[in-house]
């Protein structure tokens, strides 16, 4: 099965790919696309809201079976306007590139002692055809709670800025210095995969369905 990442962003798509080893799914991004398409705006209430936009926004577009995610990060015991929820790169109006990110949330760290303890509530929807769409927003594919540190790791990958900041709380070790596959999906992993599983065997059944 074939289906397209609505995503621009390499990072994303190799932790996507790396995740969903194993199943019969070959997973692209967008760069192979000649043209380029139009993208959503994004000004969805929650990450599952965001994740509808954007893929149906592809969709339109492109016209093959495709899936957007999207995420929103949130803090336990900040202040209100500390929350970024889901504009996590949209602050105070401005679209911070990743390197801005990294500084701005390490600073917001620093301001609450050295370390927030921090979860992503993730959202996924895939689009088969017009008829096929599956979305999910369930706490099997949020991360696990982690801090957020004022101290970012030797390691920087661009696309995923945070990760550098990101200390399991167990360990109290960065993520990037563990040997599982934590290090690169927060605790991530069979949510993804059963939302793939269970929709898929959905859309084949009613194709079996409709060629009887």
């Amino acid at each position: 099965m074939n289906l397209i990442y609505g995503t621009y962003n390499p990072s994303k798509l190799k932790s996507m790919i790396k995740m969903l080893e194993g199943l019969d799914i070959e997973v692209t991004g967008l760069s192979g696309f000649d043209m380029k398409l139009v993208e959503a705006e994004e000004n969805g209430k929650d990450p599952l809201d965001n994740a509808v936009e954007k893929v149906t926004t592809y969709f339109k577009q492109i016209q093959v079976p495709l899936f957007s995610c999207d995420s929103g990060l949130y803090f336990e015991n900040v202040e209100e306007d500390d929350q970024p929820g889901v504009l996590v790169k949209r602050i105070q109006g401005n679209n911070l590139s990743y390197r801005e990110m990294l500084d701005f949330y390490s600073n917001l760290a620093k301001k609450y002692g050295g370390k927030l303890t921090a979860y992503y509530k993730n959202a996924i929807c895939l689009i088969m055809d017009e008829h096929h769409i599956y979305s999910h927003d369930g706490e099997d594919i949020w991360s696990e709670k982690f801090y957020l540190v004022d101290t970012p790791h030797e390691k920087y990958r661009e696309g995923f800025p945070l990760d550098s900041i990101s200390v399991e709380i167990e360990s109290m070790k960065y993520y990037y210095d563990l040997e599982d596959n934590k290090s690169e999906n927060l605790g991530i992993l069979s949510g993804y995969r059963s939302f793939f599983i269970r929709s898929l065997n959905d859309y084949l059944k009613s194709e079996v369905f409709k060629g009887k």
